[in-house]
């Protein structure tokens, strides 16, 4: 009888025998049992069918002519392509010592001749389901290896597999291209020989070696290593423990290299401390175009209390004169002059304070204290625009933490431009600066002007930098007003009131607020979570 496939199926089972009655009685046995059936007359022959279809199983006879049984065995548990295969002798031999040689050579069970149809066929069955799941085991070991194996090598960061000593099992591409070096000089290498000066000293002390010893796992940041050439880089890490139950195997430490990312951290640092440069020196800029529309206002205020003083120098002068001065009057007079001189002094020292460019930090403050000294500065622009101002401040309000100069530039900022609008539509009615609490950690300061609004698409653009809705405004003064408040950790921000005309607010954080209860808006003015 010729080898030849007699039957198709997911599972293949080779029957080799050198007498043709007994391959014909295991094919009548299998024949109707769903396997893909091989047939070989001899040992080459079986061999030959084996390496080119993989059987499952391979019922093979022992007793045959130039290779017997053993020897067929023995080539194919030699052969990666079969060695798998269940092999299950065929003998009517019952000697143990033979059957202990058939195992050795890597046979998988016996079945004695005569055959019993049911005791092969439960023999294959079970064979064959062995195999053909050892099998999907291995395929699938296989793939969950290749997956590991293009997840490893597709990491940009470098994976080092450390034994407990310490030594480099393991390395992907990425530590290779770190490291400057091929994979394979790193495999071997000691991991804190080859990345720390220090290593010859002790390796207590650095960083893995907890891991590799004592299963710690471990994160740093900013630390330094070698690479292969010996030159310093920075260096973050993880470092987990390899364990097999309670066993520690070593560790496995994932790395990058940060040059880069430190070298933009400092590069950011820088552009922040210029950003913030600028600022200041547009805030001061601010303030000095400020103080220039007020020069006059400025030289009004001072120009009061000298006039009244030099009014009651002339007063007490005259009363000297006499021969029997009035010392009650001349009191009098005294004391008004230096109230009058106290009042100078106070204004020159608010402009003085005004014009200061802010230091850093915050203090803590009274929103209405700061709102009554602002409508002092905005006494002129009141009486130019032939307005009012009226402060409303709700009970119980806390103090705030912020810059008493920028909060103020801000709001003396809002209030001229609602005087301002105020006047234009011919409006007699005071601007209204109120203030409230905003939730319970935020003071929402709004001046509301009786104008005639902004346009409908004005309301997008106000905080935009050189957009302004005056003929000969510079744009700066709204950007410049967020920029302060932001800085304060509040924020600003537009209503349209249903009276008509047109609501700016900003809202500052009550002193000893925890987190940043006014960082943002709705543009209601509520905090949004």
């Amino acid at each position: 009888m010729t080898d030849a496939v007699l039957e198709t199926t997911d599972v293949t089972v080779l029957l080799v025998d050198d007498n043709p009655q007994n391959l014909k009685v295991l094919y009548e046995t299998l024949k109707d049992k769903g396997y893909r059936l091989l047939i070989a007359n001899d040992g080459e022959k079986a061999l030959d069918l084996a390496h080119r279809h993989q059987p499952e199983v391979i019922l093979l006879d022992i007793m045959m002519p130039e290779l017997d049984g053993y020897q067929v065995c023995e080539r194919l548990k030699a052969d990666p392509v079969t060695s798998d295969s269940a092999v299950v002798f065929l003998s009517a031999l019952d000697d143990l010592q033979a059957k202990v040689r058939g195992f050795a050579l890597g046979g998988a069970d016996y079945i004695s001749k005569p055959f019993q149809a049911q005791e092969v066929i439960a023999r294959v069955k079970t064979h064959a389901r062995v195999i053909r799941l050892e099998r999907a085991l291995q395929a699938r070991n296989r793939q969950l290896e290749n997956d590991q194996a293009r997840i490893l090598n597709s990491i940009s960061e470098g994976i080092y597999g450390l034994d407990a000593r310490g030594t480099i099992v393991f390395a992907n591409p990425a530590a290779a291209l770190i490291m400057r070096r091929p994979v394979e000089e790193l495999i071997g290498q000691g991991f804190f020989d080859l990345h720390f000066r220090t290593a010859g000293h002790g390796c207590e002390s650095l960083p893995v070696y907890a891991t590799c010893t004592r299963g710690v796992a471990e994160n740093q940041r900013d630390i330094e290593m070698l690479r292969a050439d010996g030159s310093p880089f920075p260096v973050e890490y993880r470092a987990t423990p390899k364990l097999d139950g309670d066993e520690l195997h070593g560790a496995v430490v994932v790395f990058r290299d940060i040059t880069a990312e430190l070298e933009s951290e400092l590069a950011l640092d820088d552009a922040r401390h210029m950003v913030q440069e600028q600022r200041e020196q547009l805030a001061h800029f601010s303030r000095l175009t400020t103080m220039g529309e007020m020069a006059a206002g400025v030289a009004h205020e001072v120009n009061q209390p000298l006039t009244a003083i030099t009014n009651y120098a002339r007063v007490a002068k005259r009363v000297l004169a006499k021969e029997a001065p009035d010392r009650e009057l001349l009191e009098e007079t005294l004391e008004k002059i230096e109230a009058q001189s106290h009042r100078a002094s106070e204004v020159i020292r608010r402009i003085r304070r005004f014009m200061k460019k802010p230091a850093a930090g915050k203090d803590v403050l009274s929103i209405a204290a700061l709102l009554e000294d602002t409508r002092q500065f905005a006494e002129v622009d009141i009486r130019n625009n032939e307005g009012g101002v009226e402060i409303s401040v709700a009970d119980n309000v806390p103090d705030v933490i912020a810059d008493p100069i920028q909060v103020q530039q801000v709001a003396l900022n809002l209030i001229r431009n609602a005087l301002e609008s105020t006047r234009s539509a011919q409006s007699e009615k005071p601007v209204e600066v109120t203030v409230a609490m905003s939730g319970t950690g935020c003071v929402r300061v709004a001046v509301t002007d009786h104008g005639v609004g902004l346009q409908d698409d004005a309301e997008e653009k106000l905080f935009l930098p050189f957009y302004t809705t005056k003929e000969e405004g510079m744009g700066i003064g709204l950007p410049m007003c967020r920029s302060l408040i932001q800085a304060q950790g509040g924020d600003i921000g537009f209503e349209r009131p249903e009276h008509g005309g047109a609501c700016f607010f900003f809202t500052l954080p009550v002193a000893g607020a925890v987190g940043s209860p006014c960082a943002s808006t709705d543009g209601s003015g509520e905090p949004t979570e």
